[in-house]
């Protein structure tokens, strides 16, 4: 479906862009994006989303507001208070960008339903606050064949980085899988939550319009993915940096004994 004259007015410094232009703003607005998690991340991410256009933003969260959050998620307001986030999320889209429709999902997501709400969407975006909830998603990405760009937030730290495990890379090896980065969980009560440790409020900000600048880059396909690189942000230097990660081949999803069964 082409622009709208009002899409082409509000997309204008899109349509301007050379790696982005009309092609691009298309296939945005064509675009199916799950985002896990209407907090601290979700919050800008959703925000960028909906603002440049993406057609489809599904939001998955199974908390209410609280007056604590409001020092970084906001995307909701003090009369949002008590009210299901993604409730708040959704009002937040259509204020924004009419244009967008906005599909609020009231669960937590578990290995049980990941599998059948991804498969939905085109590419997901987490920004949960729990390792259970991210190895959820992510295996569920790998299997339904969907690029994950994941995030996470430390008090004063940050880390970005984008899964395609469901495809190879120019070495022909398969792409890195989440868990060839982070092969187990920590100990339970290792990292402690954001409420025991607090968390700087503009740099989930800073971390969540980076998630959506990501998700913008896959959909249109333009500038080097961040697959198999990790990036780390450090907001008391202000200083960004870049790991190279590997697919490991003993991992679980795409290691080699999966390769060799998948061929017997």
């Amino acid at each position: 479906m082409p622009l709208t004259p009002d899409e082409i007015d509000r997309y204008a410094r899109h349509l301007v862009l050379r790696d982005l232009g009309g092609p691009g703003q298309l296939k945005l607005k064509d675009a199916r994006v799950l985002v896990i998690g209407a907090g601290g991340l979700g919050a800008p991410l959703i925000q960028y989303l909906a603002a440049a256009g993406v057609g489809t933003i599904g939001v998955v969260d199974n908390d209410t507001v609280s007056l604590s959050n409001l020092q970084r998620q906001v995307i909701h307001g003090t009369p949002d208070i008590g009210t299901l986030k993604v409730e708040s999320a959704a009002r937040a889209i259509l204020h924004l960008n009419p244009h967008v429709t906005a599909e609020p999902h009231d669960l937590r997501i578990t290995p049980e339903n990941a599998r059948d709400l991804i498969r939905r969407y085109d590419i997901v975006a987490d920004g949960s606050d729990n390792f259970e909830t991210r190895y959820a998603v992510s295996d569920a990405c790998f299997f339904e064949k969907k690029p994950l760009v994941t995030a996470a937030l430390g008090q004063f730290d940050g880390s970005l980085t984008t899964i395609r495990a469901h495809e190879n890379g120019p070495d022909g090896k398969p792409n890195p899988t989440y868990r060839c980065l982070f092969p187990s969980p920590p100990p339970p009560g290792a990292i402690p939550t954001c409420a025991e440790a607090g968390v700087l409020g503009a740099l989930a900000g800073v971390m969540g319009s980076l998630m959506a600048m990501e998700v913008i880059r896959e959909i249109v396909g333009f500038g080097e993915s961040l697959v198999g690189r990790l990036l780390m942000v450090d907001a008391r230097s202000m200083r960004f940096d870049t790991v190279r990660y590997r697919w490991d081949e003993n991992n679980p999803l795409n290691g080699s004994e999966q390769a060799a069964s998948r061929m017997a």
